[in-house]
């Protein structure tokens, strides 16, 4: 038996029933439950439904339930209930697309839903169930069944339509006869028949994919009394069958961990799909999401996961998720190609993570219960630009509400500079604003554009930064489609027009991306060696996040085409913000400033851009047009430049007269941009991107590293990842050595001092040395 079997049998049994009573409600497990599948198949209903317990005449569940009754009003009025139809839905009828087969079955349920949920209109209503069982027949006749061919894309057969299958047999089991519904259960077998693979050639199912093929494993064993089904579904989230080699509790840089594929989560809270992209807020969340639906249906009994690396769980939330949500949004550089899907904007993502974790609350111990309770208030309360009560499910509003009324203080608004080495992305979150930085490197993808969606992604990680301000709706309300994709606010690009999707899924010919962070401040250097992809554009840019203040610094730009670097690009709220001009800076009312110590010429746009949906996804997109009011500034470098480059600093929600004060004072002293490295200063902060060997005041480095010098504490790191050993001399007299991580060595050198720090294996992660 693996080792990993031996060790996995009391976590999550452990865990329940310590905080039930902080949230009681339908999400709530007895502290040991009745082993029989008819109880956890009335915990699946309960997910889908909120229960038999569900008070209709509470008006905040009478929205709820009127918003699913839409839904199958909807699905009702345009249902083709002819004897001889030859399609369910006139929008659904391709025989060539599967996402119709899955949206067929997802349609279906939403009318189930109605039908079983409590205070419905349809509740129960013999009529609808008929329509249900009628339209569940004609699927199965005609586009789901072990006779029928599969064709497209295996998602929608063995994950998305399966799983809609199976829950609308959860929900009418009771008038479903046993043999049509063992029939049907069949069909959901063939298609998904193993929780340790996926796709026609039976590959290993890793990350998102494998919680989700278990998951529907899962619930088609609960419907046919399947108990070694349940088993194998336990050891499929930890991949006992491959000594854990894929599984998805365990982080992918564990020590002695190998995993062909790298995808899942790592230690300093990345997510990667698809081999090397980064997916937190689209994958990552749906992990999380299911996974937290699953431990719930299996919790208490034989069949709960009990693997250890459970409790890496709560290190998701706090790492993987809660750097990268700004009051409701979720930074679109993680997002993968949802960003295109008009249906995941306006927040939607961060719905996913709310209600995964307001699943883990009662199976917590008591100290971590707290810990989520407050947080998951804190991201309901911050939203106020949409309102996680009027949107999420009756469950999860049951539970919702439990929290938002229990005596647990909010968290309050997060202070904090992360970076996230092992996906080339970084977070920068002050009291007022939000920045998230985006690159990529030999080590990650710069997009992903598959099955037709995000064909406009060129340059999501060519240095692209997203602030996020109280203006919490700006990269909702249709930004991603009308946004100008050459002109992403902060990058560096050639300006030559591309195919659609052309170059995705390309790594970077440089290591050199990261930076380094100092412990316990919101101050951090972050830089890039950009290659632009089949451009021959090369650029060195460095971006020191000090506190408000951020300071951009590029140089070495240079390529064969025309060339700019995006200041800004601001989604207006009205078009009418004030914008001021003047010598040395300029202003967006609402937005913040922009300082210019060299007074670079600065071309500025204001306009009106239409777009549509379809235009970046051919899948989810729509047709109608939609106007957004942009605000653009950029350096223009010109044709073919030849060692270009740029300083600026940016102040977000600055107000006119406190960037009229910054410009006129200048407290930021650029010390070096060349190829050699990049330095600021700013007040007690010395900053140094080293592009190799060279120095930077006083610092000195024997080869590429990133290093940030405040208030005694020096940061280092090594963004290439490639290096054993980083060398740095301090030539700062008068400085006591007080600690230093067990990988840095400290040792005089003259009248300063000399760090020695063994990155071996750091993967890009921050070391320090303090001193006084």
């Amino acid at each position: 038996m693996p080792a990993l079997t031996l060790r996995r049998r009391t976590v999550l049994g452990g865990m329940l029933g310590g905080s039930a009573a902080l949230m009681a409600g339908p999400l709530t497990l007895p502290a040991r439950a009745d082993e029989s599948t008819d109880e956890l198949r009335r915990r699946w209903q309960t997910l889908l439904t909120g229960g038999p317990t569900v008070d209709p005449t509470d008006p905040d569940l009478a929205v709820a339930i009127a918003r699913i009754d839409k839904l199958a009003k909807s699905a009702l009025t345009t249902l083709d209930r002819s004897a001889n139809r030859t399609t369910l839905w006139p929008d659904l009828a391709s025989t060539t697309l599967s996402n119709h087969v899955a949206s067929n079955l997802r349609r279906i349920k939403q009318i189930a839903v109605a039908w079983g949920t409590t205070g419905s209109s349809y509740a129960g209503n013999a009529q609808v169930a008929a329509d249900v069982l009628g339209a569940l027949d004609w699927m199965y006749a005609n586009r789901y069944s072990p006779t029928l061919p599969r064709y497209d894309n295996d998602y929608d057969w063995e994950i998305g339509g399966a799983a809609a299958f199976a829950d609308t047999l959860v929900l009418l089991y009771d008038v479903i006869d046993p043999a049509l519904r063992s029939k049907y259960t069949a069909a959901i077998n063939h298609y998904t028949p193993d929780p340790n693979l996926w796709r026609a050639d039976r590959q290993i199912a890793t990350g998102a994919n494998r919680v989700w093929i278990a998951t529907v494993v899962a619930v088609r064993a609960v419907l046919d009394g399947d108990t070694a089904a349940l088993s194998r579904v336990r050891d499929a989230i930890s991949d006992v069958e491959g000594d854990g080699a894929n599984s998805v509790l365990a982080f992918n840089d564990a020590p002695g961990r190998t995993d062909g594929t790298g995808e899942g989560f790592y230690s300093d809270g990345a997510f990667l799909q698809h081999w090397k992209h980064p997916y937190n807020g689209g994958y990552g969340k749906e992990l999380l999401g299911t996974l937290s639906s699953l431990l719930y249906l299996l919790g208490g009994t034989q069949w709960s996961v009990t693997d250890p690396d459970l409790d890496n769980i709560y290190h998701w939330i706090d790492d993987a998720f809660d750097p990268l949500m700004a009051r409701g949004d979720l930074m679109g550089s993680v997002c993968g190609r949802e960003i295109a899907r008009p249906s995941k904007q306006n927040h939607a993502p961060t719905q996913t993570v709310i209600e995964g974790a307001l699943r883990l609350i009662p199976a917590a111990r008591p100290d971590r219960a707290t810990r989520l309770t407050a947080l998951v208030k804190q991201w309901i309360t911050e939203d106020t630009f949409r309102d996680f009560l009027t949107v999420t499910d009756p469950a999860s509003l049951v539970a919702a509400r439990a929290v938002l009324a229990s005596g647990t203080p909010a968290r309050g608004p997060l202070v904090l500079h992360k970076q996230y080495p092992r996906m080339d992305k970084a977070a920068h979150h002050r009291p007022g604003f939000t920045i998230g930085l985006s690159a990529y490197s030999s080590r990650i993808y710069n997009y992903e554009s598959i099955q037709t969606e995000n064909l406009h992604g060129w340059h999501l990680s060519d240095g692209m930064v997203l602030v996020y301000d109280d203006d919490l709706g700006h990269y909702s309300g249709d930004y991603w489609p009308t946004v100008d994709p050459y002109r992403l606010p902060g990058t560096t690009v050639d300006t030559r027009r591309l195919a659609d999707s052309y170059g995705f899924r390309s790594t970077s010919a440089a290591d050199w991306v990261g930076g380094a962070a100092v412990p316990g401040r919101t101050i951090g250097a972050y830089g890039m060696d950009l290659r632009g992809h089949g451009t021959g554009l090369t650029a060195l840019k460095s971006w020191f996040l000090i506190d408000d203040v951020m300071v951009c610094l590029g140089s070495d730009i240079t390529g064969p085409g025309s060339v700019e670097t995006i200041v800004e690009n601001r989604k207006l709220r009205t078009g009418t913000e004030t914008f001021t001009q003047a010598p040395g800076y300029c202003h967006l009312a609402g937005t913040g400033g922009y300082i210019f110590p060299d007074s670079t010429p600065v071309r500025m746009l204001r306009e009106n851009r239409t777009a549509t949906w379809r235009e970046i996804n051919l899948k989810y997109g729509t047709d109608t047009p939609v106007t957004r009011p942009y605000q653009t500034l950029w350096i223009d470098h010109g044709a073919a430049p030849v060692a270009q480059g740029y300083y600026y600093v940016q102040l977000p929600t600055a107000s006119l007269g406190a960037t009229t004060a910054f410009a006129r004072n200048r407290p930021v002293r650029r010390l070096r941009a060349d190829s050699t490295v990049h330095a600021v200063r700013l007040h007690d902060v010395l900053a140094a991107n080293f592009w190799q060997a060279g120095c930077a005041a006083e610092l000195t480095a024997d080869g590429p590293a990133s290093v940030v010098m405040a208030r005694g504490t020096v940061a280092i790191s090594d963004p290439t990842q490639m290096r054993t050993t980083v060398a740095v001399d301090l030539a700062k007299p008068g400085l006591r050595f007080v600690a230093a991580d067990d990988k840095v060595q400290v040792v005089r050198r003259g009248a300063g001092w000399r760090l020695i720090a063994d990155v071996t294996d750091s993967h890009g992660g921050t070391l320090t040395a303090t001193f006084r």
